[in-house]
């Protein structure tokens, strides 16, 4: 016998790649919701084909980016009647880098009950395996595409003193190993998750280098979660990056030094770069 369900919005967690990751709550939760929504009602679908859950006759309503306009005001509606909706995403847990972040906001900003049941998590289970330090982290989503905002967004994580966690394209990870490369030192250790709790999971870890080095003749596939070390505490002056860089100018040509300087003291080969420019105009 089916209990019934909390009136409210019920966030799910779901699977991100083995279906039997989703917890018994969430189980219930679909089976008892009045109406279902989901940012991919077929995957939605299959899970509860997977576990023997019917829809029975219950409204299961897409909630995407392109409807979320035309399908809100449904599901606040249907909310605001007293009924219970549980939203899932298409994996994972609900709102983190996904479009129900705007139908729960709207929920609270009525005064609607907004419940969570926790589970699979792709950014955690990352953190959970990638060897990182864990008491502090920052999740920053998808790196932007171009102009001064990957720029500021590169240069953000340079200086972060919390493990950063990446989500990237496959496609796409490549060009973001080799520019954070001209941001952050090439000893500072990083991590990439590829196809996590699926088949070909495999978890890459060493420093920058090392991971640039292992995926540089590779043809990456699968969903990704890449994250970055923290940066040292202990960084160089600037009466120490200065010597440094006029004792290496001497023998070396400007990049060459530059690069020297950069992985002995630990920083950015860009800023250290620009600074021996500068030097070399003085």
């Amino acid at each position: 016998m089916v209990t019934r369900l909390e009136p409210g919005l019920h966030l799910i967690a779901t699977p991100i790649g083995a279906a039997r990751d989703i917890t018994l709550r969430a189980l219930d939760i679909l089976a008892s919701a009045d109406v279902l929504a989901a940012e991919d009602t077929r995957t939605l679908r299959h899970l509860m084909e997977i576990h023997g859950i019917a829809l029975n006759n219950r409204p299961l309503v897409p909630y995407h980016d392109h409807n979320g306009d035309q399908a809100g005001p449904r599901l606040l509606a249907a909310l605001a009647e007293g009924k219970s909706v549980a939203y899932a995403s298409e994996a994972g847990t609900p709102l983190i880098s996904d479009p129900g972040f705007q139908l729960a906001r709207d929920a609270s900003a009525q005064g609607l009950t907004v419940r969570a049941a926790p589970g699979p998590s792709a950014v955690l289970a990352a953190l959970t395996v990638s060897g990182l330090p864990s008491d502090r982290f920052l999740f920053a989503g998808f790196p932007p595409s171009a102009g001064g905002g990957r720029q500021r967004f590169l240069e953000g994580i340079a200086r972060s003193d919390a493990t950063v966690i990446l989500y990237e394209s496959p496609k796409r990870i490549h060009r973001l190993l080799e520019e954070l490369a001209q941001h952050i030192e090439d000893s500072r250790p990083v991590a990439l998750c590829r196809e996590l709790t699926k088949r070909f999971e495999e978890t890459l870890r060493g420093t920058l280098r090392e991971v640039r080095e292992q995926l540089e003749e590779r043809d990456v596939k699968g969903e990704l979660v890449f994250l970055i070390g923290r940066a040292s505490e202990e960084k160089a002056g600037a009466e120490d990056l200065d010597a440094a860089l006029r004792r290496a100018l001497r023998d070396h040509r400007m990049k060459d030094a530059a690069a020297m300087v950069a992985e002995a003291l630990g920083l950015p080969k860009r800023d250290v770069y620009q600074r021996a420019l500068k030097l070399s105009e003085e």
